[in-house]
């Protein structure tokens, strides 16, 4: 048992000391394997380092090249447009020196030229002192013949020829004053003249044309859109409530109120400015903004007429008479707003009424109600002299008013001194330049008119009519016109437009005569 045991165990001690033979040598083996491989990876490793860098050193190189190559083509770029720069310059400069020499020699030629001249005008002046001289020496011989032969000296001819020219004047001048005097006897209206000049001056109302159109500014094209409505329902309301048309056009911004009574016109745009400022446009609010400003529209018109009558300082009119006043701001006559009117030729009377000593509250009256009847004329039969008269004889107004109101476009005589005064000043504010506008085609054709007179006279170069026809200045040819006979130039065509023109008050005609002499300074 214990020989077992000892065998067993010196079994298993050479076992051990075997596996620790074997174990050493195949551990050996296995580090030698593993050294081998890193070796070779190291191996590996260098190669591609290696190779690596000299990539990276052939790309450097390359991009180094590239710099170098790029560097020389931008340096011959910049040298060849430097040169070309030169080139030009140099071009340029030959160009300026050929120029010089060019100008050199003109200058030579010319001033060659002008010692020529000068020397030969030395010559001609010569020539002409010496032929003035042979002419004094003939007028003495001559005046000496005369003195011989009419027994008179050169200063008794003088004399002798003042005294006669100085008798032509005086019969002339005693003429002239004669023919003033007659005018002046014969001329008795020259102090009503001056009373309406000095009532113009001193009444300097503003004359405004009225129109049958209104328009109304829009604060977007868009906004037309809504007035207009589906299918055309607002506009046909607004026109239906209001008896005014719109026009809507491609005016930006803008529509058009088209109609002949000024006050449903007026009506219209405070409708439609509400109506924009609101926002809610249809018709059933149409017909509410329409109805409530006809009702304010009242007011204003009362308004209106307070004014007016508190600016001309007449007091105690009749309510119905204040309102007649009102709608006469929304009437227009001859495109002037009557109203305006009214109030102008009110402050007329009562200037002129002043200077004539007359009743200046009852003249200022007059002035202002003389239109009255034009409020409702388009309502009631008569004209509107007839119905202005009715008018102030209901609301009991003085006798004086009637008739003056009556007589004021001469329909029937005047019977007062106020009733006179507002025929002028009546017949003042409706004539004087601005109250009325005329047609555009007959004031062309009469300023064309005025001109064509002009042109057709001899030497006249050109004709302007200037201040509305008023005044027409004539350029004459100074070599055909002398100063002298611009005086009967003017008067013949004076004459000739009062011949063939018909016009109001007088046309100024100007002749201008002038001489010019131009040079440039280089």
């Amino acid at each position: 048992m214990e020989t077992t045991m000892i065998i067993t165990i010196i079994i298993a001690t050479i076992s051990l000391l075997i596996g620790a033979v074997f174990g050493s040598w195949a551990g050996k083996k296995l580090m030698g394997k593993k050294m081998g491989r890193v070796a070779d990876i190291a191996r590996e490793t260098i190669e591609k380092a290696k190779k690596e860098a000299e990539t990276k050193r052939k790309e450097l190189a390359l991009e180094a090249k590239e710099k170098w190559y790029k560097a020389k083509t931008d340096f011959e770029e910049e040298t060849r447009e430097k040169r070309q720069e030169v080139q030009k310059l140099e071009k340029r400069l030959a160009q300026k020196e050929e120029n010089i020499e060019r100008r050199m020699g003109f200058l030579e030629a010319k001033e060659r030229e002008v010692l020529g001249k000068e020397k030969k005008l030395m010559g001609q002046v010569e020539e002409l002192n010496a032929k003035k001289t042979r002419v004094d020496q003939l007028i003495d011989e001559e005046l000496k013949k005369l003195e011989a032969i009419a027994g008179l000296s050169a200063a008794e001819a003088k004399e002798e020829l003042k005294q006669k020219l100085k008798g032509e004047a005086r019969i002339e001048a005693a003429n002239i004053v004669k023919k003033i005097t007659e005018e002046a006897k014969s001329d008795a209206e020259s102090k009503a003249k001056e009373i309406l000049s000095l009532a113009i001056q001193r009444c300097a109302a503003d004359h405004i044309t009225e129109s049958a159109v209104t328009v109304v500014d829009l604060p977007s094209d868009d906004m037309k859109g809504r007035i207009i409505g589906r299918e055309g329902r607002n506009i046909r309301a607004l026109e239906m409530a209001t008896g005014i048309d719109l026009v809507i056009d491609d005016t930006p911004e803008a529509i058009v109120l088209s109609g002949f009574d000024p006050i449903r016109r007026e009506i219209a745009r405070i409708s439609l400015e509400r109506l924009m400022a609101d926002g809610r446009i249809h018709p059933g609010r149409i017909e509410e903004v329409v109805t409530k400003v006809k009702k304010d529209m009242i007011n204003i018109i009362k308004a209106e007429g307070e004014q007016a009558a508190l600016e001309v300082a007449v007091d105690g009119l009749h309510p119905e008479e204040i309102k007649l006043l009102g709608k006469l701001r929304y009437r227009t006559s001859y495109s002037q707003n009557v109203l305006q009117h009214s109030k102008e030729v009110a402050n007329l009377c009562g200037i002129i009424a002043a200077e004539l000593g007359a009743d200046i509250k009852l003249a200022k009256r007059a002035g202002l109600l003389h239109d009255i009847g034009k409020a409702v004329d388009h309502q009631t039969e008569g004209t509107h002299t007839q119905i202005g008269m009715e008018l102030a004889a209901k609301y009991n107004e003085p006798k004086i008013i009637v008739d003056a109101i009556a007589a004021h476009h001469e329909d029937v005589e005047a019977t007062s001194i106020e009733a006179v005064i507002l025929q002028a000043a009546d017949a003042l504010s409706a004539a004087r330049p601005g109250a009325r506008r005329e047609m555009v085609e007959t004031y062309i054709k009469r300023l064309e008119k005025l001109e064509n007179i002009a042109d057709s006279f001899n030497g006249v170069e050109k004709a302007f009519a200037i201040r509305a026809g008023r005044e027409i200045r004539i350029i004459v040819q100074p070599e055909r016109i002398g100063d002298a006979q611009i005086v009967y130039l003017s008067q013949d065509i004076a004459k000739k437009i009062e011949e063939e023109l018909t016009y109001p008050g007088e046309i100024k005609v100007t002749v201008i005569r002038e001489t010019r002499s131009i040079e440039y300074a280089r």
